[in-house]
Parts: structure tokens; C-alpha cells; sequence
């Protein structure tokens, strides 16, 4: 007797419905992403009990009709994917064809559809992977999918459902997600008959981008645009200062399908390094599109992940087209407010598979500048430079308190001149021209083998550096020279930290993120401390200095070097102003 039987097709049905149907955000996401397909305009989700109770997504679209409706409960019946070929060039969002009958296969379904072309609409009742029902029904032009107590048939399933709450979070990330990326689109949310979004079609993604995530973040973000080749980004980006503590923030698209993806993350960390504080995340959207077939999107059953043909390509372009934004962050505009770039309207932002049918194309969105200017204060201090603010004195002998021609500007002594040294050392460093002071007494470092064998294989780096390092016999070294702008500074710990940095970061970094952050260190160590008295000539210098840089807003560190009071703010706060 055969060992090897072929499975039941209930059964595989439930099989696959494991690697699709994780909970119930992720029927909600399929449902979704179906409707989106089928060029709808307007999209509900209905949610009961943290859709333990009921999934409901309905739409507008083109419908089905009874045969194709029949066809769409069956595994591996698509409209979306005819050949071989369309495997390797999805343009769809949904493309698998186990979703709903995996979704049917451990839940009671609810299908009720009409194609424009016919006069009456099917409906169709499916319970644990079973047909129970087909029947004509008067209904509008569109789709309405209804799933009903989700895993009532896996008991094990339902089990491990966490919360109301906690499911309802991870479905509202998904309707928040999808909704992002489809501006042109109305959608509606809402969870025990309590609405929860409604986000009407706009043209414009930041309109929707603020919509959805709100926070008043209009005035925090910055339009990002680039094309390289058949690489295009675009989306916003947020300034640091609204940096999150987990990479939630970050909503990153492909060819309009929300990813999770180490290479664009990389490209967006790196874009962001030097402006924001350790194990701080950006706020970003970002859409990248390209070629179809430069993209595979089969890569996981949830389509969540994908894998590019050309990966440093992508990495490189959205790295390029996010720092070119950000540049916009790193001094202040005084006395006048952001010069806006005229609209710039993208090719294509919606995905629209053909089915087929004739439609009418959905109106292309326009990427616009945000408004920086503030609506009812006047522009940041009027001052052309950091230098011609007054100085009043110290505060707590850390902060450089400034009278500017609107209010008061407070400026961390200890981030600024990190930030000024940081510049004069690495331009220095490239130049090769980093002026090096010997020690009349060279110190000695007595390191552990593993933080040995890693300042050894960074002593050439440090010495361009103007650290002048060599062995002296076993796991001793001996500091020789320093760079003179950190003459008569501890070095011992300098060194040490860089060491530990350096294994934080592995050897394989790469050599420029390395030396960027072994300069940003030695930058920290040879700045003005905090709590340190500073005479007033030696404030006004340090303004002088910021003057001089293209990134005088942040420290190599991502901390911020000033903050900005305007005189509306601080009567408003002493309510001599309503």
C-alpha cells in the first residue's frame, strides 16, 4: 500500500490557507488589494470583533459575473496572470489564485457581485471550503466579499488570535498602509460600526499622506522626486525632528504595492545618517516604481517582500533622491520662506491591470511641495546668519541663549561645535591635510585579542585621520600623534570608543560610513562640553563657525543644535495673547 496519497483538496486548501491567511488583518489585505484590482474608486472595510466576527470589504469595480464569480473560489483561477511569462512581470497587487478559496476554506464567505454587462448580480455562500449556495441577486455594479467567523473550522487558528484590540491594530495598519499608496481612491474604515477613517479621492498624495497619518505634519515634510534610468522615488520624507523610536514609520512602496525590504531601508537609513539620534527611525512614504520584470514580488505567500534584479541600482537611487531632500533640513531659510517647486505630476501612480474593459482613467495625482510657511507666525528669525543673533549669555553654562529680531533662539554649545569640528575634520581628511601633533609622551592602550585584532585592522584609517597609532608587542598599542584639533584632549577613550564602534558596526561596513563615524566620534571628544563656561567672544566665534557650514541644523549624531521660540509663542504661553 502507497505511503503517499494526495491530499483532499479541502484539506490543501487549509494548507495553503496557512501561508496566506496568517489573521485577520491578512484577509483584510487581500480583500483589499482585490478590490484595488478591479479599478474601484471607492472602497469600504467593514470590521466586527477585531474580525473574528466579520470582514467585510466592499467596492465599486468592474464586478464579476456568475461564471467568473463561480471560477474565483477555485485554486488557481485568476484573471490576472495568463502565462508563464506574467509570473516574472506582475503589474497587479493580488496575483495568487489560492487567496479566496484559502480564505473560503477556514471561514463562512459571502460573495455578492454584478459585471456592468449583466442585468443581475450572483451571490454565492461558502462555508469551510463548500459551495452551500448560488443565486441570482439585485445588486449594484461591484464586489462584496463578507467573511464570517474566521477560523471557526481550525479551532488551533482561532486560538492563537490575540486580542479584539491587538488584531484591529494589525488591520488598521493594513487599511492605513493601502490607503496611502492609492490617493485616488475613497476609502472608508470603520470596526464595530464606529468609523475609523474616511479618506475621500484626492489628486494630490500629500493630501492623503496627511489624511491618514495626521499630527499636523504638513509642515514637517519634504517632497522627494528622481528619476535614474528606469528607476523612479517619489514620495516625502519627514524632518528628523519627528523621528520615530521603531521603523513603523516607515511606508515603502513598490510599483504601488506596500513592502518591508532591507535594501530600501539601508538606502534610507544611510540617507539619514548624521541627522538623527541613535536607535531613532524617520517618517518616510516613498513610492518606487520600475520595470515589471526588474521586480519579483512572488517571493513570499503575503507579497510583503520582494527582490530586485538590480539591487545597488534601487539602493543607490533612493539613497540619492532621499538625501537630496533632506539637504533641505540642514540650515535654516533666513528671513524668507521655501521657495516651492512647481507640481510635478508622475506618469502613472495607479496600477490598472487590464481586464478588458473600457474605463475611465482615474485622475493622476500631483506630488506637491508641502507649505512650510507657518500660517499664522511669521517665518524663523529674520537674521541672515547664526552670527548676527544678540547673545544674551549662558544658560546652565550649556546652551548660548540668542535674542533674535522675533523671539529667542537657544543653541546646544556642546551639539554646535561638534558639528564644526566634525566638518573641519573631514574636509581635512579629504584633502588629505589632516595637520597631526605628535605627544611628547605616546600613551599606551592595553586592549583585550578580539579589540586588538580590530585596531589593527583600522590603524591606516586612523592615521589619515590624523591618529597616529602602532603596535608595541602583543595586544599593546602606543598613541603617537593626534589630529591638532584635538590636541591636549583624553585620547585613551577616543580610541577605545572608536574600537567599539567599529565592532558595533562589523568590518564589512564599508569604508565611508566608517570613517564618517570614527570622525563624528572624534568630533564629540573635541567639542565643547556641556556645562563648560564659555566667555562671550568665544560664543560669538562658535556662531560665526556655524555660519560656515552646509549642516548647521544637526550634530554628526542626528541631535538638533538649536531650538527656535518666536515672541508670538513665548506672550501666547505668558497669555498676553489668545
Amino acid at each position: 500500500m502507497s505511503r503517499i496519497k494526495i491530499l483532499p483538496e479541502v484539506l490543501s486548501n487549509k494548507i495553503a490557507a496557512g501561508e496566506v491567511v496568517e489573521r485577520p488583518a491578512s484577509v483584510a489585505k487581500e480583500l483589499i488589494e482585490n478590490a484595488i484590482d478591479a479599478e474601484s474608486t471607492k472602497v469600504m472595510v467593514e470590521i466586527k470583533k477585531g474580525g473574528r466576527a466579520l470582514i467585510r470589504v466592499s467596492d465599486n469595480g468592474v464586478g464579476m459575473d456568475r461564471d467568473d464569480a463561480l471560477l474565483s473560489i477555485e485554486r488557481y483561477a485568476t484573471s490576472k496572470v495568463r502565462n508563464e511569462q506574467d509570473l516574472f512581470s506582475i503589474a497587479t497587487l493580488g496575483f495568487r489564485g489560492e487567496a479566496l478559496p484559502s480564505i473560503a476554506s477556514v471561514s463562512e464567505m459571502e460573495i455578492v457581485t454584478r459585471a456592468a454587462s449583466s442585468e443581475a448580480g450572483t451571490r454565492i455562500v461558502v462555508a469551510g471550503g463548500k459551495v452551500k449556495e448560488v443565486a441570482e441577486i439585485g445588486a449594484p455594479v461591484g464586489t462584496m466579499i463578507s467573511v464570517n467567523r474566521l477560523f471557526f473550522n481550525t479551532p488551533a487558528r482561532r486560538k492563537y488570535l490575540k486580542t479584539e484590540q491587538t488584531e484591529m491594530g494589525h488591520i488598521s495598519d493594513a487599511v492605513t498602509r493601502t490607503a496611502l499608496s492609492w490617493p485616488g481612491i475613497h476609502f472608508k474604515f470603520s470596526h464595530n460600526g464606529r468609523v475609523l477613517g474616511n479618506w475621500i479621492a484626492t489628486r494630490d498624495p500629500l493630501d492623503r499622506v496627511v489624511d491618514v497619518l495626521g499630527g499636523n505634519l504638513e509642515r514637517h515634510l519634504y517632497k522627494v522626486g528622481n528619476k535614474t534610468g528606469n528607476v523612479g522615488v517619489q514620495g516625502f520624507v519627514a524632518s528628523p525632528s519627528v523621528a520615530r523610536t521603531t521603523s513603523r514609520g516607515l511606508y515603502l512602496y513598490v510599483n504601488g504595492r506596500f513592502v518591508r525590504d532591507k535594501v530600501l531601508d539601508h538606502a534610507i537609513m544611510e540617507a539619514y545618517a548624521g541627522r538623527l539620534m541613535k536607535r531613532k527611525f524617520p517618517l518616510v512614504v516613498l513610492f518606487v516604481s520600475l520595470p515589471h520584470d526588474q521586480v519579483d514580488v512572488n517571493v513570499h505567500p503575503t507579497k510583503n517582500s520582494v527582490r530586485f534584479a538590480a539591487q545597488k541600482g534601487v539602493h543607490d537611487v533612493v539613497k540619492k533622491a532621499v538625501s537630496e531632500s533632506l539637504q533641505k533640513f540642514d540650515r535654516p531659510k533666513w528671513g524668507q520662506t521655501l521657495t516651492m517647486k512647481p507640481a510635478h505630476r508622475p506618469s502613472r501612480y495607479r496600477l490598472s491591470p487590464s481586464r478588458g474593459v473600457v474605463s475611465e482613467p482615474k485622475p493622476e495625482p500631483t506630488f506637491r511641495e508641502p507649505s512650510h510657511e507657518p500660517k499664522t507666525t511669521p517665518p524663523l528669525w529674520p537674521e541672515k546668519s547664526f552670527s548676527s543673533l544678540r547673545v544674551i549669555g549662558q544658560l546652565h553654562d550649556t546652551y548660548i541663549v540668542c535674542e533674535s529680531g522675533d523671539g529667542v533662539v537657544l543653541i546646544d554649545q556642546h551639539a554646535a561645535h561638534e558639528r564644526v569640528v566634525f566638518e573641519a575634520l573631514k574636509a581635512a581628511y579629504r584633502r588629505s591635510a589632516v595637520t597631526m601633533q605628535g605627544l611628547l609622551v605616546p600613551e599606551t592602550l592595553e586592549l583585550t585579542h578580539r579589540e586588538a585584532i580590530i585596531l589593527k585592522t583600522l590603524l591606516k584609517d586612523l592615521r589619515d585621520m590624523g591618529l597616529e597609532i602602532e603596535p608595541f608587542g602583543g595586544k599593546t598599542y602606543r598613541i603617537k600623534s593626534v589630529p591638532a584639533l584635538l590636541a591636549g584632549k583624553p585620547i585613551k577613550p577616543l580610541v577605545m570608543e572608536i574600537v567599539e564602534k567599529a565592532a558595533e558596526m562589523g568590518l564589512a561596513s564599508g569604508l565611508d560610513q566608517g570613517v564618517d563615524e570614527c570622525l563624528s566620534i572624534m568630533a564629540c571628544h573635541g567639542a565643547i562640553r556641556a556645562n563648560q563656561k564659555l566667555a562671550q567672544e568665544q560664543m560669538k566665534v562658535l556662531l560665526k563657525q556655524l555660519d560656515t557650514l552646509e549642516h548647521a541644523s544637526h550634530c554628526p549624531h542626528g541631535r538638533p543644535t538649536y531650538i527656535h521660540r518666536s515672541l508670538r509663542e513665548v506672550e501666547k504661553d505668558f497669555k498676553r495673547i489668545v
